[in-house]
């Protein structure tokens, strides 16, 4: 595993050893601190060198998980498998729903108006690809990136009649969205699944059929061969740990429960902030440790475990919680990977 580095301005450096990095830590050299999940050190000083080796990021799409793997010449940084949001569509059906019953009742309401959301991106096909832009920019803040090889999808085109099916016109739009926006963060590659496929037999690796294992072979060892692929270094992975990725979902204007208590009283549910905590914040409880903050509940927010998500308490007092950073995503670090 390697540490990386930034410089007193927050510019990526090389990464260097976990043993470097203490020895920095303990003189005074660098300041150890974690960025969503990866910890990383601050130099303190003036680097003595800043040459920098080429850094390639492959990108390996998916449906439900997608892998990330961060590679130079001679080593392998950093696997992500990240989940991705699939909730999109669902929330929106329900807004639909919800709006259109409003306005069947006397109760206030905007006034009807023309459908902007006609046209362009469909929200849950955005969303995945915002989602992927996001960790892109998240690694480029972490290592002097310089290229980013993505492996093409495709969506399947069936026949209706005379007319070709239309379905995979929101794939390729969003995915075009994508490739445009990553060129502002490097050079972008794309290659196709079965160039994808020949690098792997090249190097003698093979893809799990599970894909929503949580394993190096599912979906990084596709990433890895493409970031490899183009530098033309390694023969071999130097490691397969990997960090996982799951996005947080939030109602960010979901302020009260869908459906009234007895009484017709609706409780709060929703909003970003929890009693001057935004909601994800990664926080260290004396009891918990370190945690994420959920919604809150008079004045008593909730604490969450970032590995799982699993909700440890209701009743953890804002003042005895101690802000460490923003996150909008929780993270974990499978043994079995």
């Amino acid at each position: 595993m390697f540490v990386p580095v930034v410089d007193q301005n927050q510019t990526p450096l090389m990464p260097t050893t976990p043993s470097r990095a203490r020895r920095w830590i303990k003189s005074g050299k660098a300041t150890g601190f974690f960025k969503r999940g990866v910890f990383m050190v601050r130099l303190n000083i003036e680097p003595s060198d800043r040459k920098m080796q080429p850094v390639v990021v492959g990108v390996d799409p998916g449906s439900k998980r997608e892998g990330y793997s961060v590679v130079s010449v001679a080593h392998t940084f950093l696997n992500i498998q990240a989940s991705t949001p699939d909730w999109v569509k669902n929330a929106i059906k329900t807004r639909h729903i919800m709006r259109h019953g409003r306005r069947q009742r006397k109760t206030p309401y905007r006034a009807i108006r023309q459908n902007r959301a006609c046209g362009g991106l469909p929200p849950s096909t955005k969303a995945r690809w915002q989602w992927k832009l996001r960790v892109c920019w998240w690694l480029k803040k972490m290592f002097p990136v310089t290229h980013f090889v993505v492996e093409d999808v495709k969506a399947t085109t069936r026949k209706r009649g005379k007319r070709w099916n239309t379905s995979f016109g929101p794939l390729e739009v969003g995915k075009q969205w994508f490739y445009e926006e990553l060129k502002n963060l490097g050079c972008v590659a794309i290659k196709q699944g079965w160039e994808t496929a020949q690098l792997r037999e090249q190097y003698g690796l093979k893809k799990s059929s599970n894909k929503l294992a949580a394993t190096f072979s599912t979906h990084c060892v596709d990433a890895w061969v493409l970031a490899n692929g183009w530098l033309k270094g390694q023969t071999q992975p130097e490691q397969t740990a990997l960090l996982c990725l799951t996005p947080l979902q939030f109602h960010r204007r979901q302020l009260h429960r869908l459906q009234p208590a007895k009484g017709g009283i609706r409780r709060r549910e929703g909003g970003t902030m929890s009693l001057g905590f935004k909601r994800g914040s990664l926080v260290k409880h004396p009891k918990f440790g370190v945690c994420y903050v959920g919604g809150y509940l008079k004045d008593r927010i909730s604490l969450h475990a970032i590995a799982t998500g699993k909700r440890l308490t209701q009743g953890a007092k804002p003042e005895e919680c101690r802000m460490l950073t923003y996150c909008s995503w929780r993270y974990s670090a499978p043994s079995h990977a």
